[in-house]
């Protein structure tokens, strides 16, 4: 639930004039916020060496992640962009099994292979194929930038696997820290002349993006206690199952057209992703 209403308000922020990019930025100020008081409960002399190799590198690819998440969500409709997360656990199987060693069963396969499938039904049935169908969806602005987020966070979540080793909270807290510079240091080179304009727009919306940061620190902390205790892609399954309710708040909230058919997109991709859960 935490991930569904950080989604809304981020689409809400961007409908507003925010860039994507400057709406990941003040997240993370939030996130840094709260995770710094945590600092002295962490005892610095108990992290191995690689944590810090692991933090920083899950670090970066989730702060790319975020902003291409964000840029997906400024130009996808939301009863789109939901359904396309089902396929973090197709990434996130993929890469746990090429670096972690971690080996899905015949009937997790048969979930990712549901979860493609329920992709076919996303785009208007306006092509003759079901490959033109599946093409319309790849060229999609919005659908590339969504499904370059999957894969960057899908590399950082490998990361995290390995840092939450070293204690959730310590994880969270660093990856809080560490990713407000890197994102800060993306937005001055990629937004130099808007700052100025951006941090103007926010000042009519602060409740909205604390709101939003306070969610996400929710969301992370509870992640990674999962990430801590069950295999990398039937963790991130679990967050898959409400995508219904994202069709569902994009037609009542934003007016998207096409329920019926994307409310049967969804709802096969989740069958798919409850196939790997219960694996």
């Amino acid at each position: 639930m935490f991930s569904l209403a950080s989604t809304v308000y981020q689409k809400k922020l961007a409908q507003h004039g925010l860039h994507p990019f400057y709406i990941v930025a003040a997240t993370y100020l939030v996130l840094g916020v709260l995770a710094a008081p945590l600092l002295q409960m962490i005892q610095f002399s108990s992290l191995r060496h690689d944590f810090w190799l692991n933090i920083w590198l899950a670090s970066l690819f989730d702060v790319a992640g975020w902003m291409f998440l964000v840029l997906s969500l400024s130009k996808t409709d939301l009863s789109v962009f939901g359904p396309l997360n089902a396929y973090k656990v197709v990434a996130s199987m993929l890469l746990a099994a090429l670096f972690l060693h971690e080996v899905p069963s015949a009937q997790g396969l048969s979930g990712v292979l549901l979860i493609i499938i329920g992709s076919f039904f996303l785009m208007p049935a306006k092509a003759a194929t079901q490959a033109n169908r599946i093409g319309g969806l790849l060229r999609d602005k919005g659908v590339q930038a969504r499904f370059l987020s999957i894969f960057l966070f899908s590399v950082g979540t490998v990361f995290l696997k390995k840092s939450v080793a070293d204690g959730v909270l310590e994880t969270m807290v660093f990856w809080s820290l560490i990713g407000l510079p890197l994102v800060l240091l993306s937005n001055y080179f990629f937004l130099p002349n808007s700052v100025a304009e951006q941090i103007k727009t926010t000042k009519q919306h602060w409740y909205s993006v604390s709101l939003i940061g306070a969610m996400v620190f929710a969301m992370q902390y509870f992640t990674l206690l999962l990430l801590a205790n069950m295999l990398v892609a039937y963790a991130l399954a679990l967050f898959q199952l409400g995508m219904v309710l994202q069709v569902l708040i994009g037609y009542r909230l934003f007016n998207e057209k096409d329920i019926a058919r994307k409310l049967l997109a969804s709802l096969v991709m989740m069958a798919g992703s409850l196939l790997v859960l219960m694996n």
